[in-house]
């Protein structure tokens, strides 16, 4: 493994590149365990680029190496995707490279990737996307803090709760009405729901919680949380797993490479059942890798509308109800030759609807070629009966339970948790998931049966928590350097405004993150716009990695996987 540049840059105090190379390092020692040996061949292949000083940069506001860890996790997949790519035809020496600069810009992906200019944070915006917010649960201001950090009635105490895409039944789990129109400023509406979750103790609050079956969470210390059960339960579990499910089917091989772009993947048909955005991210590498993913939503299940511009690139979208018995039949003969399920879901919500992950392998086994089954939930642990292994929760309610939040206020100077500005522990969870199925992809076709991968948002932060923070000097050059205004934050302000706050400091500091050689546009039909998001950070030599159609919303296109259109321009854009 080697660390490269495109153009001379000063030393700086902190290298993100030596630290990535560290960071993988230590991902594959403590994962080793699920990886096929096939993918050792490629560790020393590895090559972490920068095309300015800024690649080898800490770009955020945030004491937590994720730059390095994402930087690590891109690393693997691409040992991955050249491992498989060799069985498929000739296997070249193939070198890895990771683009420093695209990984941060990808961190931040739901924060600049925009619509004919127009981001997230643009009212404008909502006027150009669908609204699958069906609860007002995004849309309405007040609604949406239901979601959030607040004291409780124990100074010093802290307590996430989470409306998750509904809102009502956690406003009035603390005794507030689902809707207040006449309440739309946000320093109001933080203040209203504060006020209402210090009427409780910590304690009062998760009873309360359990009772009601919603998505909070206690605040906890990294060192409280390791006391837990759950957290003990944890710390022997890898950062991913990989289990047989069956072994009864014989290996499946690809097909050479057919004529057009060789991506790793291609051919391989992929069922994804997620929402929001770390399950998405597994779909949308898959896509990248040549896979035909197709994404089921159910037009009576809420989504995040935006989100869907940045984590549906490359895919199809289509829309089932897996309760109706017309769907149910169009869904099993989608399964019939379907290669991976990804399950983005609290685990059992999808075994519920009667597809336990042991019936799909039976029904594999059936056809004669296994399946590759990955889950990714907020708590992890389901393997092994861990406590909490069966609650809903979301990127935040995994920062906040494992200690993630706690060190980001302490950064700040503060003696209360922060949540951390973007989705960082959403996309890194993706990228985990990723290389998860990939491994099992390759064992399929090598080993055959059928695989189970899996991970969690829990998880990645105990990985990344394990790699450290930063030196006290680098945190220091960070607290000078950012805008005072985004240390004006408190425990009780949304990730919304946390990350607007970022952004803003990032822009200003780090421009060559948003430059054209970072991102990529084409044009939607779907959206009816110029999308533009960032480019993959991978490249692995003799193989193409990206995009050949651009995204979509939610249950756009036919539930078939026949007649899907290409343009694989895209993939040298």
């Amino acid at each position: 493994m080697a660390v490269g540049q495109l153009e001379t840059a000063l030393p700086r105090v902190h290298s993100v590149s030596e630290g990535a190379k560290d960071a993988f390092n230590h991902l594959w020692e403590s994962t080793k365990t699920e990886l096929p040996m096939a993918f050792l061949k490629y560790f020393e292949q590895v090559l972490f680029l920068k095309y300015s000083r800024t690649g080898d940069t800490v770009c955020f506001p945030c004491p937590l190496r994720e730059q390095e860890t994402v930087a690590a996790l891109k690393a693997l997949e691409g040992c991955a995707a050249a491992a498989i790519a060799d069985i498929r035809g000739t296997a070249p020496k193939r070198a890895i490279s990771v683009t420093l600069e695209r990984v941060t810009s990808f961190l931040m992906s739901t924060y600049i990737t925009n619509i004919d200019g127009l981001d997230k944070c643009n009212p404008k915006t909502k006027e150009r996307i669908p609204d699958t917010d069906l609860n007002q649960a995004q849309s309405n201001l007040y609604r949406r803090l239901s979601a959030g950090l607040y004291e409780t009635r124990n100074r010093g105490e802290f307590y996430h709760i989470h409306g998750s895409l509904e809102a009502t039944t956690t406003l009035n789990m603390i005794g507030l009405p689902a809707f207040l129109p006449d309440l739309t400023n946000y320093r109001d509406c933080i203040d209203t729901i504060e006020g209402a979750v210090r009427r409780f103790s910590g304690a009062e609050l998760e009873k309360l919680n359990g009772e009601y079956r919603q998505a909070g969470v206690p605040v906890l210390t990294n060192e409280k949380y390791k006391k837990t059960r759950h957290g003990q339960a944890m710390e022997s579990l890898p950062l991913f797993t990989v289990q047989p499910l069956g072994t009864d089917t014989p290996p499946v091989p690809f097909a050479e490479f057919a004529k057009g772009p060789n991506q790793c993947l291609q051919g391989l048909r992929v069922i994804e059942l997620c929402r929001v955005i770390a399950g998405p991210t597994i779909g949308r590498s898959l896509a990248a890798h040549g896979a035909s993913v197709l994404k089921i939503t159910s037009s009576q299940l809420p989504d995040v509308p935006f989100f869907q511009l940045d984590v549906n690139t490359g895919k199809h979208t289509t829309s089932l109800n897996l309760k109706n018995a017309d769907d149910i039949e169009i869904f099993e003969s989608l399964l019939e030759t379907a290669d991976v399920i990804i399950d983005g879901y609290r685990p059992g919500v999808i075994a519920s609807l009667g597809y336990r992950s042991e019936d799909l392998a039976a029904k594999a086994a059936h056809r004669g070629r296994g399946i590759v089954y990955v889950t990714e939930d907020c708590f992890g642990g389901s393997e092994k009966g861990a406590e909490w292994a069966g609650r809903p929760g979301w990127q935040q309610i995994a920062d906040c339970v494992t200690g993630v939040a706690w060190e980001q206020g302490r950064f700040m100077g503060l003696n209360e948790p922060v949540i951390p500005p973007f989705p960082m522990s959403d996309y890194g969870t993706g990228c985990v998931g990723t290389i998860a199925a990939l491994s099992g992809i390759y064992r399929r076709a090598t080993e055959g049966g059928s695989w189970i991968c899996r991970t969690s948002l829990s998880q990645y932060d105990i990985f990344l928590l394990s790699l450290g923070t930063y030196p006290t000097d680098v945190q220091d050059q960070l607290r000078r350097e950012h805008k005072a205004h985004f240390f004006e934050l408190r425990h009780n302000d949304s990730v919304d405004e946390i990350s607007q706050r970022a952004l803003a400091s990032v822009r200003h500091l780090h421009p060559t993150l948003f430059a054209d050689n970072i991102m990529q546009s084409a044009y939607s039909e779907a959206y009816s716009g110029v999308v533009t998001w960032p480019k993959e950070p991978l490249e692995v030599e003799g193989i193409k990695i990206g995009h050949v159609r651009p995204t979509r919303p939610n249950g756009y296109d036919k539930p078939s996987w026949e007649d899907w259109e290409s343009d694989v321009t895209l993939l040298d854009a």
